[in-house]
């Protein structure tokens, strides 16, 4: 489970040979913290698929606002340096499971 900045945006998700699954959200929003602990709980059970990994709104500005993150939680599947895929709302867990599924 990957936990992304402003600083390893580039690197960890634009520059990624692999597809990865992003959730946008924040400490204080109690969906967007149910949305993490579900995916890093399918994180450490896949064997195949993308990436996954977080991105807190509140300390990563840069990130939130070029990808106009309104509602949380949000999550963006990229495949290369392009959005492919993008849900805003908390999935229940066999949603979350086949969106993943989806894009391995």
């Amino acid at each position: 489970m990957d936990r992304f900045t402003d600083g390893t945006w580039q690197s960890g998700v634009l520059s990624s040979a692999e597809p990865v699954a992003v959730v946008f959200w924040a400490e204080w929003c109690v969906p967007s913290r149910d949305a993490a602990e579900a995916i890093e709980g399918l994180a450490g059970r896949r064997r195949s698929g993308p990436r996954v990994g977080l991105v807190n709104v509140d300390e990563n500005p840069r990130t939130t606002e070029r990808y106009r993150i309104q509602g949380l939680p949000t999550l963006i599947v990229f495949r290369g340096a392009e959005p492919e895929e993008r849900r805003v709302g908390l999935m229940s867990r066999e949603d979350l499971a086949r969106l993943l599924d989806k894009h391995a």
